[in-house]
Formats: structure tokens, C-alpha cells, sequence
């Protein structure tokens, strides 16, 4: 790897590890590329094949595991699907080759990760899974002209650096957190909030925007309490809660701090209602809150499951791949997948610098919907659904 590049990565990468560590996100990047010129990630053909190679990076070990390996499970199925196809560009026969890494969900770990991709010549990254090891790797990638198109980063500081490869096939947790926020006052009668985050990026965002939009519509906030992401007892937390006395609670984070907490604060009496949002929105989370799950909400950045077009078809196909259930952003992680392979089909090329404009112009219509972006890669119309628990089990309650 050469000196110069890693010189300029690492004080990239020392300023977003500071912000993301503080759970304020990504400094506004002043010095971003344009769309990529002349950009060398095209592989040379072995035996008159063309090899394209993909990444995906997400947490394969860790707290967030069983997310990342079903995220990549989705990737991998798609890259599949596509070889199956024996596709052919301008007489050309191509082969897709997916390079997947465990980023573990840190920040550093993923930065590490980019260069990885880097090194590889990838033509395009699928990934990563949170919105914490995101931010240092798209400086990485927007810096050597790597498209990035996301499936579960929902951070809004993601597409907000100016960077003209970033992408996303989800919502925002800006949109997320104003639709919960108004949902807790206006539908659930909340007129006192306290806010709970786990420190990251992701966490602290969503509470933040949860807050400002329940203060918008009239309720007032009378705590704020961290965990961790490895944080495994709640005491001092369910204590606070007790004297503060909120009429809602909302949790930012994942389920593996979410449930436990949920768990405790049921055991020591306290009766808020109970809000998080896509971390908490998982298969899991009912099994790892118990008894206490009934009642609890949360929501996902996406259409309702029963409302996306290819859900239950992509899970039959899931099940039969990989041999159990699908847990969260796999449909996600399909296709995103399948938006840059459309675009890379389009331009019969997977050079960046051809296929981008292809990427950025999509209209794609995929399991999860119909895919399109917006200027700064955003998802065009994005959809927030907020769900609840009944018998143990998620179901729409908006």
C-alpha cells in the first residue's frame, strides 16, 4: 500500500473516528471528489473472461453478527443469481467474484477494511451494515472512486459529505426518528419522553431526531441516559428511569442492549411505553425481551414486509440458499446488490467512471421496491413503517 495514501486515510479516518466515537457522525467533508474519471477498477480478462469484483463488508463477529451475516448472505445471493445468468458484455464473457470481510462494526476495523477493497480493485462496494464503520470507509472509497450503495446505513450524515458514489436503498434515521417522534405524542398520548442511546453514531442520531420531533409536537423530555453496544447490565439506567417518570421511553441502538433493557426496566415496575426504531425492528427481539416484549414499538425505514412486492418469494429463496429465516436487511442487501449490477449491465462495463451515471439515474424496481435516488444518493420517496408487538409477534400498528 503506498505511504502517501495511508498518510492522507489516517487523518481522514482520525477526525471520523472522533465523531463517531462522540456519536456526533461524519465532519461535513469540504474537499469531495466529482463522479469519477478515469477510474482503473476494471479487471483484466483471465482466459477471455472478465472477473468483477465486489465487496461487502459487514460484522460478521460481535454483538451484530446474526445482522451482518444475513446482510451478506443477501449480497451473496444476488452475485449468484447474476454468474447464473452467463452474462456477456459487448461479446465478452463476465464473472462476478464477491469478496466479503468482517468489519465488526467499529469504525476502525472497517476503514481497514476499505483499504482492503482497495487493494482488490473492487468495482463497487454493497455495504456496510452500520452507520459508524460506514463513514470512515466511504471517505476510502469515495478517495479512490469506489461506487458505495448501502442497505441499512441510515445515518444522514452518510449522504451528506458531498461524495457522488454514496448510496442508499433505505430511509433515513432523520425520517425515522420525526415519524416516531410525532407517532409517540400525537397517536400514543406521550406527554413526558426520556431518550436512551448506546453512544454511536447510529444510537445517539436517532434519539437526538426522535427528541427534537416529540419537543416539536409538545412533549417534554425529562432524561437522557447511554449504554453500550456490549453493555449487559441496565440498573443504574432503570433507576434513573424510575425517578424521571417518563410517559415513553425510546431507545437508540440494537436489540441486544434494547431487549435486556426492555426486560429490567418491566422487572423493576416501570410502566413507560417502549420505542426504538430499525435496531430493535428484528426477528429476535420479541424472543429476546420475553414476556416484556408485548406492547413495545418500533419502526423500520422501508415499506411493511407483507407490502414489499418480492419479500416472500426472496425469503423461500433465502431459505432454500442458506437454510434458515431471513433476520433483517437481507432483501436489503439483494438489492442493493442488484441496483449495481443493473447499472454495470447497462454500461456493459464495470468501470465506475461509465457506470455511475447508470447507478445514479436508476429505476430499478426491486423486492423491497422501487428504487430510484435523489441527488446526494439518497432513497427517492422513502417510506417509514412503524410497527408493535401483540402475542409475541410484530405487526403493523401504522
Amino acid at each position: 500500500m503506498l505511504t502517501l495514501r495511508k498518510m492522507g486515510f489516517a487523518v481522514a479516518t482520525a477526525m471520523l473516528l472522533a465523531a463517531c466515537n462522540q456519536g456526533g457522525g461524519a465532519p461535513e467533508n469540504k474537499t469531495a471528489s466529482a463522479a469519477p474519471a478515469g477510474a482503473s477498477n476494471a479487471t483484466a480478462p483471465a482466459g477471455g473472461e472478465l472477473v468483477v469484483k465486489l465487496g461487502t463488508a459487514n460484522p460478521l463477529t460481535g454483538a451484530f453478527a446474526e445482522w451482518g451475516k444475513d446482510a451478506a448472505n443477501g449480497v451473496k445471493l444476488a452475485v449468484d443469481e447474476a454468474n447464473a445468468e452467463n452474462l456477456t458484455w459487448n461479446g465478452q464473457k463476465v464473472k462476478f467474484e464477491l469478496m466479503s470481510e468482517d468489519d465488526m462494526a467499529d469504525p476502525k476495523t472497517a476503514a481497514q477494511v476499505a483499504d482492503r477493497f482497495v487493494d482488490a480493485k473492487v468495482s463497487a462496494v454493497i455495504g456496510h451494515l452500520v452507520t459508524g464503520a460506514s463513514l470512515p470507509a466511504s471517505i476510502v472509497y469515495n478517495d479512490h472512486n469506489i461506487p458505495m450503495v448501502a442497505y441499512s446505513v441510515t445515518g444522514p450524515k452518510f449522504t451528506q459529505q458531498g461524495f457522488k458514489g454514496v448510496f442508499r436503498v433505505i430511509s433515513n434515521d432523520k425520517q425515522q426518528g420525526d415519524a416516531l417522534g410525532a407517532y409517540a405524542v400525537k397517536t400514543l398520548g406521550a406527554k413526558t419522553f426520556a431518550v436512551i442511546h448506546d453512544k454511536t453514531a447510529y444510537g445517539e442520531g436517532l434519539a437526538n431526531d426522535f427528541a427534537a420531533a416529540a419537543e416539536a409536537a409538545g412533549a417534554k423530555k425529562v432524561a437522557t441516559e447511554f449504554t453500550s453496544t456490549s453493555a449487559t447490565e441496565f440498573g443504574a439506567i432503570v433507576t434513573a428511569m424510575k425517578g424521571a417518570a417518563p410517559d415513553l421511553i425510546f431507545y437508540g441502538g440494537m436489540d441486544p442492549q434494547g431487549a435486556p433493557l426492555l426486560k429490567e426496566l418491566r422487572k423493576q415496575g416501570v410502566k413507560a411505553k417502549y420505542m426504538g426504531a430499525d435496531g430493535l425492528k428484528t426477528s429476535n427481539f420479541p424472543t429476546l425481551a420475553g414476556d416484556a416484549a408485548d406492547g413495545a414499538f418500533a419502526s423500520t425505514a422501508s415499506v411493511a414486509d407483507d407490502k414489499m412486492p418480492g419479500r416472500a418469494a426472496f425469503a423461500e429463496k433465502y431459505k432454500k440458499a442458506f437454510g434458515g429465516e431471513v433476520v433483517a436487511y437481507s432483501p436489503y442487501a439483494y438489492d442493493a446488490t442488484n441496483v449495481v449490477i443493473a447499472a454495470m449491465k447497462k454500461a456493459q462495463s464495470n468501470d465506475p467512471a461509465k457506470y455511475l451515471p447508470e447507478l445514479a439515474a436508476s429505476q430499478y424496481d426491486g423486492i423491497t421496491g422501487k428504487i430510484a435516488f435523489t441527488e446526494n444518493g439518497d432513497l427517492k420517496d422513502g417510506v417509514v413503517t412503524i410497527y408493535t408487538i401483540k402475542g409475541g409477534k410484530w405487526e403493523v400498528a401504522q
